[in-house]
């Protein structure tokens, strides 16, 4: 045992005082040298580090919304937190198989009109018909934050 660990190490040694820096074995050399680059920048001010959104391979294009309202709107709470509010909400859609809910402002980059901010509850249902079930079956939850300086 003891010899073993000495033939590693004196192998180790020997191997490192050879060049062991320059040589294609080093796992620092697989990449090449880091070089610095210039980085081209706009007016506004863009982070470097964040890439530029593409459209991938298998991402579809955004079409149009088809979402619809919800038929009603059952409960609606205003809850306080450290950074802002949290919206919560509850409705029931007009037959099953809604998905996709979404608590969306109305208003642009929620700048209140007349100290008011109004909202949409809407939702996506499948081509297919889908049974209207009871209402149970039919209640939908979502809700949306907002921060204390939007308020």
């Amino acid at each position: 045992m003891r010899s073993s660990v000495f033939v590693i190490l004196i192998s180790s040694l020997i191997l490192v005082s050879c060049g062991w820096r320059d040589s294609r074995i080093n796992p620092r050399n697989w990449f090449g040298r880091s070089v610095e680059a210039p980085v081209e920048t706009t007016e506004a001010e863009v982070n470097p580090l964040i890439p530029a959104r593409r459209r991938g391979v298998l991402q579809r294009e955004e079409g149009p919304d088809l979402s619809v309202p919800i038929n009603a709107i059952t409960e609606l709470r205003i809850e306080p937190i450290k950074s802002g509010a949290i919206i919560n909400a509850t409705g029931v859609a007009a037959r099953q198989g809604a998905y996709q809910a979404r608590l969306t402002p109305d208003n642009e980059d929620l700048v209140p009109v007349d100290g008011v901010l109004t909202f949409s509850f809407r939702v996506l249902y499948p081509r297919r018909a889908t049974p209207v079930g009871n209402e149970f079956s039919r209640t939908i939850h979502d809700a949306f934050t907002i921060s204390s300086q939007s308020l």
